[in-house]
This record gives structure tokens, sequence and C-alpha cells, in this order.
């Protein structure tokens, strides 16, 4: 059976190329957004690089057992791997860590409730369903929501065998807006029924859309 591994130099390429024309993009967007400095772009790398593994690894990161590892994301998305700076970034790191375990409501358990109740779905809807509760109110992480997420989403993908999503000049539109209206929604009783289920649907016929093997290569 064939087996894929993410193109790590080809993903690079893509998120380079919106750096590059982010002040562009940013001038269309509903809400701007923060510019896509080159730590940004450096620790979205080490995070593609850390869901490549994982898949490749079998890691269900959606178990009691490896949640960690989600948490682990979105420290590599915000501090990336140096360890000098995750040192200076300890205190952010452990409110960060309590954040994701024991907010009140719509901590990582109800992720997790959430993926396992929708595991029949296609691989489009558990991701697009996953941003969405990670993106609305109250958010699981304290930053850095919307770089974990697209990371998540990948992670979900990949492990169906299709292909990760990734920024593109072409696409970043159509990403940030509908994403900047995700995280405007709060979850309420009303949204989680009507609103929410609207907006994975949007985000997975987005996804959908954005197949592009050119981020795969085949290992065998």
């Amino acid at each position: 059976m064939d087996q894929y591994r993410l193109d790590l130099k080809t993903i690079e390429q893509s998120l380079r190329d919106v750096q590059r024309e982010f002040p562009k993009i940013n001038e269309i967007l509903h809400s701007r957004r923060d510019s896509m400095t080159d730590e940004v772009l450096e620790n979205m790398l080490a995070g593609y690089t850390f869901v490549d593994k994982a898949v490749a690894d079998g890691v269900d990161l959606f178990t009691l057992r490896h949640a960690t590892a989600l948490l682990e994301l979105n420290h590599i998305v915000l501090c990336g791997l140096n360890q000098q700076v995750r040192q200076e970034y300890q205190t952010h790191i452990a409110a960060a860590a309590q954040h994701f375990h024991e907010q009140e409501e719509f901590n990582i358990d109800d992720i997790l409730r959430w993926y396992y109740r929708h595991e029949d779905e296609s691989p489009w809807k558990r991701a697009a369903g996953v941003y969405v509760r990670i993106l609305s109110q109250p958010q699981l992480y304290i930053e850095g929501n919307h770089r974990t997420g697209a990371l998540i989403m990948s992670y979900i993908l990949m492990r169906d065998g299709k292909a990760p999503f990734v920024l593109t000049v072409d696409n970043a539109k159509a990403y940030f807006d509908p994403s900047t209206l995700v995280k405007e929604t709060k979850k309420t009783a009303t949204t989680i029924l009507t609103k929410l289920p609207r907006m994975k649907k949007l985000f997975a016929n987005f996804l959908r859309e954005q197949v592009h093997e050119k981020y795969l290569h085949k290992v065998r």
C-alpha cells in the first residue's frame, strides 16, 4: 500500500508566497490579520513536521493518551522548538496548558467527545467540525487558534489519506474571512445546534476544494 509524507519544501514555498503577498492579502480581508513574520512561518513548518511524524507513526491524537500532543502543537505554533524561547515563555505555556485542560466549558475533553460522535463523517466534515469547535468562543487555546487549528485539520485529513490544508495566496481570503466569523461566534445552546453546523458545512466544502497533491510525496 502506498504511503505518503508531507512535501515540506513545497509547503514552505506556498507559505513564503503568502508571506510575500500578505500586505496585499490583508487589504482585502474583512478583518486585518497580523503579518506573517519569519518566526510565524518557521513555527508553522515545525508544526507541519510534527503532524507529518504523528501520521507516519500512526499516533491517534484524538485519544486521552495522546491529546496532550494537540497542546504541544500549539506550543510549537507560538514558541517553536527552541528550549530557550520556551523557558522565556514558561508562564504562558503553563497558563495555556491549564486553559486547554481545565477551562469550565469546551476544553479538550469536549473536542474529543465531539470527534468520536462524528467519526463516521467524511474527513472534510470532521476536520471542519473540529476547527469550528476550536476557533469559536470560548476558544480551545489562549492564542494561536487559527494556526493550530489549520494544522489539526491537516492531521485529520492526512490520516484519511487526503492532502493537508496549506494556506496559499489564492485561498487566503476564503480561509480568513469565514474564520473571522467563526471566531466571533460564541458557543451557546442555539449556535451549537444551528450556526456552528452551517459553518462546519461551509468549511468542509472549502477544504474539499483545497486538495493539492503537490503537498504530498510517495515514500513507497
